[in-house]
């Protein structure tokens, strides 16, 4: 199988688009982790990402009476700018499926290559089925973006430039992983020339599916995915990624947002480029291989996948970053409601530094204060602070891994409410469309009362929804009905311990 595949790079026609791109050394991350780490920098492709080396492949390898009908594609980003110039270079017309929840900036960008578009549904899978239906009534040829052999051998020829241009001995290859074709194409070529070489996936905690996959033995679908990092949100690895991936994959790797946070700012801080999530997640496995594997004095190679970043969105990666870096701890501390108390656990604080500080009197005797707090020396540190103030009769919940205390509970005013009875807490996603929020409540009616309710969006597809729910016990079978039915992705968090020290009744 890999002999076909190497011959199928080998000849792959890629460069009529593509750029041989470099592979730079990331000198501050080498000396942090005690490797030598490399980046390849597919972030510096035309269309700023690895993709259309595929989709040019697969159109240009097209007979002409495919090529006469035209092609169609389902993308909400990479994908669909790789088609698009591919079908603007050989001369084709190209129809591009897009959710209607993409952002103008990639709309616009596919509508300058000369692609028609169509907005529908307010998801990939929902447009990708939309684009199968619209190729077989116009008998057009959709251009699948990874579970297609052509396509698969256009991205394998990274991993052929990776081995041109890193001649000494290299210990792994890390890649991120969506749907299957990056990976399945670096490693067929990778493992047929250099077996002793490990290639090792990376995805993120919230879309795990070569990982299920692999554990399962079998493709499997995970029932919802986490949008962040938009670009490998797949809820299904493809059928032939996965075959090829079962054999020659050493290992995949789960990373969390924080972490994918903090790699982007490596990435910033050695090549002053700005990576969209997905393209952070070779270097954020890559760093939690080295803790995990303690490993020095290896050549590492991480593969940065794509730049195409909403400007919006770096606000939140930058709040995320020193999270992912071990450098902020998130507390929230029980003072007593006195005179001299706040002035008491300030000092107690030390030398410190403070990144946020949210005081909220919470009843007599008592009050709540939500701290953010620089650390210099990561988790042990975080761990001795926590030691030390419990220890000087501080009540202390670590919140740097709640979710909700993250996205949430630092931005909101106000406080706990009295009187409130059956509240539940729920965190949604909603679509980042006109109607979201109109449907929901529609959907909703007056069978249930909205108690508590905020909303974020940082420049992504879908936003931060978190709500106060009042269900009493009776009707709570309903209401599951109810957000079943919804399609919003959701997630209750009523056990929240932020939730109960600072919003709950």
């Amino acid at each position: 199988m890999t002999e076909r595949y190497l011959k199928n790079i080998l000849n792959a026609r890629v460069y009529d688009v593509a750029q041989e791109t470099p592979l730079d050394l990331a000198r501050r991350l080498s000396g942090r982790l005690g490797n030598q780490v490399w980046m390849k920098r597919e972030d510096l492709q035309p269309v700023f990402s690895f993709k259309l080396r595929g989709a040019y492949n697969k159109i240009a390898g097209l007979p002409d009476d495919q090529r006469e009908r035209g092609i169609i594609a389902a993308s909400a980003g990479n994908h669909a700018q790789g088609v698009a110039l591919a079908a603007n270079r050989l001369g084709i017309k190209s129809l591009i499926v897009m959710p209607r929840t993409t952002p103008p900036i990639k709309v616009a960008s596919v509508r300058e290559y000369g692609s028609r578009i169509t907005l529908h549904g307010d998801t990939y899978d929902e447009a990708c089925q939309h684009a199968v239906m619209l190729a077989e009534q116009n008998g057009m040829v959709f251009i699948h973006p990874y579970d297609d052999p052509d396509v698969i051998a256009g991205q394998g020829t990274i991993g052929l430039e990776i081995l041109r241009e890193h001649r000494n001995d290299l210990h792994a290859i890390f890649v991120p992983v969506g749907g299957g074709g990056l990976i399945s194409g670096i490693a067929a070529c990778v493992k047929e020339l250099r077996p002793d070489i490990r290639v090792i996936g990376v995805e993120p905690d919230e879309a795990p599916c070569m990982l299920r996959a692999l554990e399962s033995g079998r493709r499997v679908t995970l029932k919802q995915v986490g949008i962040f990092a938009d670009g490998v949100a797949v809820r299904q690895v493809g059928k032939e990624p996965f075959r090829i991936a079962r054999k020659f994959v050493d290992e995949v790797i789960m990373v969390s947002t924080d972490e994918i946070c903090a790699a982007t700012k490596d990435i910033f801080d050695d090549c002053r480029s700005i990576v969209e999530p997905a393209g952070a997640l070779a270097i954020a496995g890559l760093k939690r291989y080295v803790e995990r594997t303690g490993i020095r004095g290896a050549e590492l190679v991480a593969i940065n996948s794509g730049a195409n970043i909403n400007f919006d969105r770096l606000r939140h990666v930058a709040e995320r970053a020193d999270i992912g870096e071990h450098r902020e701890a998130l507390l929230a501390v029980t003072i007593a409601e006195e005179p001299g108390s706040f002035l008491r656990f300030c000092a107690s604080l030390g030398k410190h530094g403070i990144t946020e500080f949210n005081y909220r009197y919470s009843g007599p005797g008592k009050a709540h204060v939500f701290a953010g707090i620089r650390l210099h020396e990561g988790f042990e540190e975080r761990r001795q602070l926590i030691e030390k103030l419990s220890m000087q009769g501080y009540p202390v919940t670590d919140l740097t891994g709640d979710e909700i205390a993250k996205l949430h509970v630092r931005y909101m005013v106000g406080g706990r409410s009295t009187g409130l009875k059956d509240e539940l807490l729920y965190r949604f996603q909603f679509p980042e469309r006109p109607g979201a929020l109109l449907q929901f409540l529609t959907a909703m009616g007056k069978r249930w009362n909205i108690s508590l309710f905020h909303y974020r969006n940082h420049g992504a597809a879908y936003g931060s929804v978190l709500a106060g729910i009042q269900v009493p016990a009776k009707s709570r079978k309903e209401f599951r009905g109810f957000l079943d039915k919804l399609g919003y992705v959701y997630q209750e968090e009523t056990s929240s311990p932020a939730y109960a020290l600072f919003l709950g009744s």
